[in-house]
């Protein structure tokens, strides 16, 4: 972390246009928190989404789509949760134990991490007020406790408001790619930072989910982050003829 703030900022937003969000960019585990897992499972799903952090300074550094980046591990907390979701401080996931986090100290988890990360990005949302939020997700092709392929390249979640969701759907599936809706994850359940900074506001927003064997390179980053903003672009435009 930086200054041991739980998040950092790239890039200067220019009001009325493009954002991004990344909740789950980043692995780092303060040496004060151990979580008690083997150090490869950092550079796994459970602890942070794939290739999002390299997508999302490729949109605020090259495309001019400011990002608002988590910089600790979901491991740690959950910040793309609720406060007292019981996953917030997750006790394991997919099928690995966090022993670390059994007995956690939760509430100081919160105090240090989450809330902080929160108020940030309300007060960097209401100087901005973006005509669109981008939030940045990556989904891995198959858990470890499922036989269950994957099959979808990029997906939209939303819970109440699919204004955005629809346009995109329908944008990226223009693009020859196989694009879940709702999928694998539902935003009806799955859609906290969204609900509360955007929906809640009436922001409108596109919730991505990007299979992550499709951003190991930065090639690949660079490609999705300029694809993501031709769409998030286009989605912004159709929303604006639709007031």
């Amino acid at each position: 972390m930086i200054d041991d703030l739980p998040y950092r900022q790239v890039g200067e937003p220019v009001p009325g246009r493009i954002v991004c969000v990344a909740d789950h960019a980043s692995n780092f585990v303060p040496d004060d928190l151990p979580l008690g897992i083997p150090p490869a499972l950092l550079n796994n799903h459970i602890a942070i989404d794939l290739g999002t952090e390299g997508v999302a300074d490729i949109l605020a550094l090259r495309h001019g789509i400011p990002a608002h980046i988590a910089a600790v591990s979901r491991l740690v907390v959950d910040l793309h949760r609720e406060e007292d979701s019981p996953d917030v401080v997750p006790m394991s996931s997919d099928g690995r134990t966090i022993p670390g986090n059994i007995g956690a100290d939760i509430e100081m988890r919160l105090d240090r991490f989450y809330r902080p990360y929160h108020a940030a990005l309300a007060q960097w949302l209401d100087a901005a007020r973006p005509e669109l939020i981008v939030a940045l997700h990556s989904f891995t092709p198959k858990l470890e406790t499922s036989d269950e392929e994957r099959p979808w390249e990029v997906a939209l979640l939303y819970n109440q408001d699919d204004s955005a969701a629809r346009h995109a759907i329908r944008l990226f599936a223009a693009e020859g790619l196989t694009v879940g809706d709702n999928q694998p994850y539902s935003g009806k359940q799955l859609n906290a930072t969204m609900d509360r900074h955007a929906e809640a506001m009436g922001r409108h927003y596109l919730t991505l989910e990007i299979r992550q064997d499709l951003l190991v390179t930065k090639a690949q980053q660079a490609r999705w982050a300029a694809l993501i903003t031709d769409i998030a672009n286009r989605t912004a435009l159709a929303l604006r003829g639709e007031r």
